[in-house]
């Protein structure tokens, strides 16, 4: 029996021994993995040659991350940048001759079109999503939102005329029952949710001195 002897250059050894890739995600997320699963209303063990819930989720799940809701409604002609009600300039409207649609603007809000009535969870399910078994903090859920992209003028002047409107992905932080808004909050460019410090956003912002 020898004694081992340790390599002088060790880690050159472990760079040469190639295992392959890995099974982990390596992909940090400020999201639970749960908030991603889509509703499925079948039997969790079905009938031999049927769809279990399982893999109907997982199929779901693959074929939600393929759509895009800017490609869907360019899709049918409609300008995103467009849904958001502006400021009316008078003294620059377009005439007739001038503009195809009709003169007159936008006056109607979305939230009369609005209908929650097929919509597969309630709000307060959707915020629950954030909540991991075994853990007392509630983590933000992703979504998009249509938001402006200066965030200083957006917040000064919502309908500002200079704004432009995109889709962004969005972390959602909470929802308030009376107004029916939720509380959202852009993704940085690694698709986390952080606040100024760079902490985790938990609990819907909300810290302990309120």
């Amino acid at each position: 029996v020898t004694t081992f002897k340790m390599p002088e250059d060790f880690r050159s050894v472990l760079d040469k021994q190639v295992i392959g890739p890995t099974t982990e995600n390596l992909v940090k997320s400020d999201f639970p993995a749960q908030s991603f699963k889509p509703k499925v209303q079948i039997a969790f063990q079905g009938l031999p040659g049927q769809c279990s819930q399982k893999i109907e989720v997982e199929r779901r799940r693959r074929l939600y991350l393929t759509t895009d809701i800017a490609q869907l409604l360019a899709s049918k002609g409609i300008d995103s940048n467009k849904l958001m009600p502006r400021h009316q300039d008078l003294d620059n409207m377009p005439t007739i001759e001038e503009k195809k649609d009709p003169v007159f603007p936008i006056y109607l809000p979305l939230k009369i079109f609005d209908n929650d009535e097929f919509d597969c969870r309630t709000p307060e399910e959707w915020i629950s999503l954030g909540l991991e078994p075994g853990s007392h903090d509630r983590k933000p859920v992703p979504g998009k939102a249509l938001l402006p992209t200066d965030d200083i003028l957006g917040h000064e002047d919502p309908k500002n005329q200079k704004l432009i409107y995109k889709w962004t992905d969005v972390g959602v932080l909470d929802y308030d029952k009376e107004t029916e808004l939720y509380l959202v909050h852009k993704t940085d460019k690694n698709g986390l949710v952080r606040d100024e410090e760079g902490r985790p956003i938990l609990n819907g912002g909300i810290t302990l001195e309120g």
